[in-house]
């Protein structure tokens, strides 16, 4: 079955066309600029090279028209016509309380995704303008919705609740969500198989530290609770989102600065983070580590504070599951920055945890990074997002 996984964004779309059979991708590519002037899409076919075409595309609907000719060309295409398409796979941010996994997309779906997009008003509305583009040049085409919160719906009240009078969780489901779920999902599945034991067998914390980021705990198999709240906004320190802060301090800064809440709370989405901290130095914690070797105080500091934070949210996790088994940083950041990896792991001797550092210099790949004595075992599994979709797609369709 040839599963095509769609991942739109205000602008942007990213595609992945999946052979279910055997797993294998036979074309990936990035749609860039919809909407605005000097649009392209890149298209990389499996054991071809990579092709960039600068094109306009005035919306959603001609970006996917994009996509399908590229995977349909004569030259660079993969498959000889949309007849070979079985289905497609859309990643969706915001499922609210109404999914908790993955489901085939009908009216009555697109109807409960549109009531919940003002939890997520930057991402929802995108995701469904892809539903829309693809339903209506793939009007046969089965689709499935595969939800970003999901995973995180068997959080019990204790974790999702917050210190709030109830009636505004009874009123407009005010409570933690969580994010990145297929992610997690995928990565807490791979690690339980990577060490031959059922994951309803073990306790597991989960690092996705990408530009955004978050920490789940994955008890016997399911989540227990996660860093991202209400929004991606809470949690952990990221790129260019603030994390955690005292809510107290957004009337103050409004007063100040006499700004909107809203304002603020843009600021505490798009300027604070490592961009924040560094004083402007970058959301890119490659730009900020070089920074910091050419002794940049600023970015040194913001650094070490992301880590601070990561390293205090695998404590509280580890408390929530009274143990851990195994610890798994995955995602951008956790796949490639050995130094990231390294501060984190100088926080957990606790847990009987030393550092391979030899180990630790791989990037990308599956490779345990603490020594054998290590009585708690840290790992980085590359996450694989489009993969996990196409797999629940697959076993819906």
């Amino acid at each position: 079955m040839n599963i095509l996984v769609i991942n739109c964004g205000s602008s942007s779309l990213k595609y992945q066309l999946i052979d279910s059979a055997n797993e294998t991708v036979l074309a990936k590519g990035l749609c860039e600029r919809i909407g605005i002037q000097g649009g392209q899409i890149t298209h990389t076919p499996a054991g071809g090279e990579k092709v960039t075409e600068q094109l306009e595309l005035p919306d959603h609907v001609a970006a996917v028209d994009a996509v399908l000719s590229k995977l349909t060309d004569a030259k660079v295409g993969v498959v000889k016509s949309l007849d070979e398409i079985d289905a497609v796979g859309h990643r969706i941010v915001h499922g609210g309380e109404k999914f908790a996994s993955s489901v085939l997309i009908t009216d009555e779906v697109i109807a409960a995704i549109e009531e919940v997009s003002d939890l997520a008003p930057l991402h929802n509305p995108a995701n469904l303008t892809g539903i829309h583009s693809c339903r209506k040049l793939m009007p046969n085409v089965p689709m499935v919705a595969v939800f970003d919160t999901a995973f995180h719906q068997t959080m019990p009240k204790k974790a999702y609740l917050y210190g709030l009078p109830y009636e505004y969780y009874e009123k407009y489901k005010v409570r933690r969500y969580g994010f990145h779920g297929t992610s997690h999902d995928y990565v807490s599945a791979r690690i339980a198989a990577i060490l031959g034991k059922a994951r309803e067998d073990l306790k597991i914390i989960v690092c996705h530290l990408g530009n955004g980021a978050s920490i789940s705990a994955v008890k016997n198999g399911e989540c227990v609770d996660t860093s991202m709240g209400l929004t991606p906004l809470e949690g952990l320190i990221m790129g260019t989102r603030s994390g955690d802060i005292d809510p107290a301090i957004i009337s103050f800064l409004a007063d100040k600065e006499n700004l909107s809440a809203s304002e603020i709370i843009d600021i505490c989405n798009k300027k604070s983070g490592v961009l924040g901290l560094s004083g402007g130095v970058s959301s890119d914690f490659r730009d900020l580590s070089a920074a910091s070797e050419e002794g940049n105080e600023l970015a040194s500091t913001a650094l070490s504070a992301w880590s601070y934070r990561v390293a205090k949210y695998i404590g509280a996790y580890t408390a929530a599951m009274n143990g851990v088994d195994v610890i798994v940083f995955t995602a951008g950041v956790g796949e490639n920055n050995v130094q990231a990896r390294a501060e984190i792991i100088s926080y957990l001797g606790y847990l009987g945890i030393t550092l391979n550092e030899d180990a630790n210099t791989i990037r990308g790949e599956e490779v345990e990074i603490s020594t054998p004595q290590s009585s708690t075992k840290v790992w980085v599994v590359p996450t694989d997002e489009e993969m996990a979709i196409a797999r629940q797609t697959a076993a819906l369709v």
